[in-house]
């Protein structure tokens, strides 16, 4: 889409955009672009990238309903909402990484190694996982039980062992996985289901001031959400939320450490498996790479 086509999309939608538009062509589901209305406010946008995109739009919606009740800090406020349009005023803060779109390099918008990003994100954590499941169901989210989490891993495995392959490494990692009774958590919470630090808004000096991109958040295990941070800060780093979390009252377990590496190098797996629903050759090709089969 060109410049004056997202200039007409906004307008159809009652929203007057200058020509000062940029975009970040990283996303996934949508297409993101950066904007400035006539009277000078700063617009994010998201344009989804397929047809059927509806029914989640639908559901993102109510998760940001939902959450804004319970959160400390920023979520997006979406003002249209469409099937072709979403666009909602630009949070201030910047996440806390983005990776350049020409040279696909990563670049921190925060110190790295700043303490107060540990902080306040497990502050973050411990609001997020005490949202009642109640509210998630009375918006019909999806609710997971402990006695559903292992046979959806194993379900995505054999799907993408089929369909894709997968490395007789990391197969055996995951079985091994899969069948030590010791990791897996007896209780399930609500969760972001995608947090790492390019969906965490933070201040300059590493604050977490808001979180992003909401649509896969429901009721499940909670090691989904410290999955991404150990894959971008490592195992010291991990260990280190998994402390302030639980002393500031986050619910825990024994092996909730070990748990979180083990999600987090399933990530291709679950890559894999969104690559077969979404039948798009780039991501299969991308996922049969983090697969070790190519």
């Amino acid at each position: 889409m060109t410049i004056k086509d997202i200039q007409k999309l906004a307008y159809e939608h009652g929203l007057l955009l200058t020509e000062d538009i940029r975009f970040n062509e990283m996303g996934v589901d949508f297409k993101v672009g950066f904007a400035i209305d006539d009277k000078g406010q700063r617009w994010l946008l998201r344009i989804p990238r397929r047809d059927d995109m509806g029914e989640q739009i639908d559901l993102e919606k109510k998760i940001l309903q939902l959450v804004k009740k319970y959160l400390s800090v920023q979520v997006p406020d979406w003002k249209i909402i469409s099937p072709g349009l979403i666009a909602y005023p630009l949070i201030k803060e910047k996440p806390a990484l983005t990776v350049d779109a020409e040279t696909s390099h990563v670049v921190w918008n925060m110190a790295k190694d700043s303490p107060k990003y540990i902080l306040s994100l497990a502050k973050a954590l411990k609001q997020l996982h005490d949202i009642p499941e109640e509210a998630a169901l009375k918006n019909h989210l999806k609710v997971m039980r402990p006695y559903d989490l292992r046979p959806e891993v194993d379900h995505q495995l054999q799907m993408v062992k089929s369909e894709l392959g997968i490395s007789r490494e990391l197969e055996s990692r995951y079985k091994k996985w899969l069948d030590d009774d010791t990791l897996w958590p007896d209780f399930t919470q609500f969760v972001h289901g995608d947090l790492y630090a390019g969906h965490v808004l933070t201040s300059e000096d590493g604050t977490v001031a808001g979180i992003i991109d909401w649509s896969t958040a429901h009721i499940g295990d909670p090691a989904i959400d410290f999955s991404g941070h150990m894959t971008v800060f490592g195992e010291e780093s991990l260990k280190k939320l998994i402390k302030i979390y639980e002393d500031t009252g986050g619910r825990s377990w024994d092996k909730l450490f070990e748990h979180a590496v083990e999600r987090a190098a399933a990530s291709a797996l679950a890559y894999g498996y969104f690559a077969l629903k979404t039948n798009d050759n780039h991501h299969i090709m991308g996922a049969k790479a983090q697969l070790g089969i190519l």
